[in-house]
């Protein structure tokens, strides 16, 4: 008997790419707020930038654990979002920088929804062909 080994799941890859959605909404909100607190920065006060981490997902092995901080402390954004962590540095005060990571989280947050709605194609036409 010949065994392909782990079998796809339609449903891990929903999962997956919903948690990566969750994940970089949350980054584009921290980006989104070191915009806005760069731009209100002065010189005597400089903001406090936060830098977004994603980690992996809770449950997986020591040997597959990701350390965002190398060391440092890091805490959770919140419970519905348990892939980013943060930690805080000074900012620089160049909203351009900011601006650039916004971008890069809405690219990232829309490669996510484009896999997600692969998936939930391949689900779909999974059901037909059961049907049929």
């Amino acid at each position: 008997m010949f065994d392909a080994g782990p079998r796809f799941n339609e449903m891990d890859l929903l999962a997956s790419a919903a948690a990566g959605m969750s994940a970089q909404r949350s980054v584009l909100d921290i980006a989104a707020r070191n915009v806005a607190a760069a731009q209100a920065a002065t010189p005597n006060h400089p903001y406090s930038r936060l830098v977004a981490q994603l980690t992996r997902a809770a449950g997986e092995t020591a040997d597959d654990a990701f350390d965002p901080a190398a060391g440092e402390a890091a805490e959770t954004l919140t419970a519905g979002a348990p892939l980013v962590a943060l930690r805080s540095e000074p900012g620089s005060g160049d909203a351009l920088t900011e601006m650039i990571a916004v971008l890069d989280a809405q690219r990232a947050y829309e490669q996510n929804a484009s896999i997600f709605d692969t998936a939930k194609r391949l689900a779909e036409r999974t059901i037909d062909i059961g049907r049929g």
